[in-house]
């Protein structure tokens, strides 16, 4: 990197910093939260806050004032994270181009001990497995051209949540009680509204889209989505038109609560659906290219109306996009979305959405790997979420660089095997001394589908 290069980077920074925050309270506070984000930016194996103040200044006998700026602005300061991450929020939304979905997803942490926040043995999507960690909701906007994180809350699991003597010592807020994962993500899409971020189409995993509270609360708010769905979700096939059943006259007995159709036909699995779908329904769409060339499969759409809780008088959803996924090679379809998009979206459309989900992965990523997420040591509510939200700041920094400046290969496009190009080295934006100045088989259908794809 040329010294010209970095002193465009410097005085990009320093401007982006003073408005991330600004009115965030009195200098030396302002001065060490944009320390602290100089810190996440640099080069450095471990982003936790000593190594990062041994970066921060060049004279050694310093480091050790400046570690305590940093671990007062991070654990003792009272700053507001919501202010922070609204910021954020409204400046990804206006400069970061083609943006188009919130994405919805949670991450792991994992943690040895049981005194951190929130850590306890539970399932981790990013572990894999059940295990010792922390799990935390998060949103983030995301487009062709990029994306960054605006909201991140812990998840309490029950242990925690009941558990007054732990919450006390880590800090857990008294305002804060059990809430799923679902309703996380359903505050933070409501706070998002509120700063005014566009209602964009929202995304995610099956973690989220089997929940039907979820997709109602989406529903509600008039908030778009394509989320994922397992294969054992019950739909109605298309053309069904399910109805309770009317009692006759004479008939005796309990009335029967189950939803039928006047053909007979009942809720489907979406494996058995997909499977038995026509081959012409199916169809190869690409979404993207890349440095592995153009990737591409084979998907088809289908109108449908799920059928959870059918057999308890649940009335059927309402008409949405079952969305199937059949890779080459796999003897059946193995990925399935629904969306509430309208009736006359092409399937090019609703397969490009459903594979822009997987940015929130390039996220994670860059803030594990690039900012430090993941290197945290300290165990309170408020160290956790204040050192959260200024990664999210740094890393949106990095985002709107790349949106707007991208380079000439994109790290998740890299070939296999390939070195990822790290983020850019980020010199300190202004002098910090430590104490601040002021293929599939052919098959048959033995079930008839009506030929419903756009």
């Amino acid at each position: 990197m040329t010294p010209a290069h970095l002193r465009k980077l410097d005085e990009a920074l320093s401007a982006y910093l003073d408005e991330m925050v600004v009115g965030m309270g009195r200098l030396e506070r302002r001065r060490a939260m944009e320390a602290y984000v100089t810190g996440l930016l640099l080069d450095g194996e471990r982003k936790s806050i000593e190594p990062m103040a041994s970066r921060l200044v060049e004279d050694a006998r310093e480091v050790e004032a400046m570690r305590q700026r940093l671990q007062q602005c991070i654990s003792q300061g009272t700053w507001s994270d919501e202010a922070l991450r609204e910021r954020l929020a409204r400046k990804l939304e206006t400069e970061v181009p083609e943006l188009e979905a919130l994405v919805v997803d949670d991450t792991g942490f994992p943690k040895k001990g049981q005194h951190s926040v929130g850590v306890a043995r539970q399932y981790s999507g990013t572990l894999g497995r059940t295990d010792n960690c922390q799990v935390a909701v998060s949103l983030h906007l995301a487009g062709p051209r990029g994306s960054g994180c605006i909201g991140m809350r812990m998840y309490l699991p029950e242990e925690w949540v009941t558990d007054t003597a732990r919450r006390k010592a880590a800090g857990v807020p008294e305002t804060v009680g059990a809430a799923r994962k679902w309703e996380l993500a359903l505050e933070q899409l409501d706070d998002a509204l509120r700063w005014g971020v566009r209602r964009h189409v929202v995304l995610a995993d099956a973690g989220y889209g089997n929940c039907r509270e979820f997709r109602e609360g989406l529903t509600a708010r008039r908030l778009p989505y394509l989320v994922g769905v397992p294969g054992q979700h019950k739909v109605w096939p298309p053309g069904a038109a399910p109805h309770l059943p009317v009692k006759k006259e004479g008939e005796y007995g309990r009335p029967r609560t189950r939803f039928v159709t006047d053909s007979g036909v009942q809720p489907w699995t979406i494996e058995e659906l997909a499977r038995q779908l026509p081959e012409e329904e199916y169809r190869r769409v690409s979404w993207r290219e890349g440095s592995r060339g153009t990737q591409s499969s084979t998907f088809a759409a289908v109108r449908i109306q799920v059928a959870e809780g059918h057999v308890a008088r649940k009335a059927p959803g309402t008409p949405e996009w079952l969305l199937c996924e059949w890779p080459q090679g796999e003897v059946a379809p193995t990925k399935f979305y629904l969306s509430s998009l309208p009736a006359d979206t092409p399937l090019k459309r609703l397969v490009t959405l459903a594979k822009l989900r997987w940015r929130v992965e390039r996220d994670y990523q860059e803030m594990k790997g690039e900012v430090g997420l993941d290197h945290f040591e300290g165990r309170t509510w408020r160290g956790f979420h204040h050192h959260a939200t200024l990664c999210m700041v740094a890393h949106g920094f990095l985002a709107l660089r790349r949106a707007l400046f991208p380079p000439e290969q994109d790290a998740v496009d890299a070939a296999p095997g390939s070195t990822s190009p790290s983020a850019p080295a980020v010199a300190p934006h202004r002098p910090l001394p430590a104490v601040p100045p002021q293929t599939r088989s052919s098959r048959s259908s033995s079930r008839a589908i009506p030929h419903l794809i756009k």
